[in-house]
């Protein structure tokens, strides 16, 4: 497993605060914009956590979990996603490690960063 942390997400402002907090923590992180950016991301070693905005509208979010399922050696997924989307997004929680809203994220983002605490938290509650 590498150390590295992939994101898939093309919001600006969370690629941004993810780019510029992951810097401050030592944490090498690759950043797939598009879906189809995702297997590039994988080819060589498995991520140590993979980050996923739930929140984009028009993405085929089953083929990027069978991506992200399909892995040799599966990463931890952290996804996030808005408390107003909650119910819109409950399809994807169950395949993710922990489910997060963009509030608790940004907040925990450093720690996020800094290790692999996705391991082991359910994913049933927003936190």
């Amino acid at each position: 497993m590498d150390n590295k942390v992939v994101v898939i997400c093309k919001d600006l402002f969370f690629t941004s605060r993810i780019g510029e907090t992951a810097k401050l923590v030592g944490t090498s992180v690759e950043f797939a914009r598009q879906p189809d950016e995702l297997a590039d991301k994988l080819i060589d070693s498995t991520p140590r956590l993979v980050i996923v905005d739930l929140t984009t509208q028009g993405w085929e979010y089953e083929e990027i979990f069978h991506a992200l399922e399909n892995q040799q050696a599966r990463a931890p997924i952290l996804g996030f996603t808005t408390h107003a989307l909650a119910k819109t997004t409950q399809p994807w929680h169950s395949r993710c490690d922990r489910v997060v809203t963009k509030e608790t994220f940004t907040q925990e983002l450093p720690e996020i960063l800094r290790s692999d605490r996705s391991r082991g938290t359910p994913s049933s509650g927003l936190g």
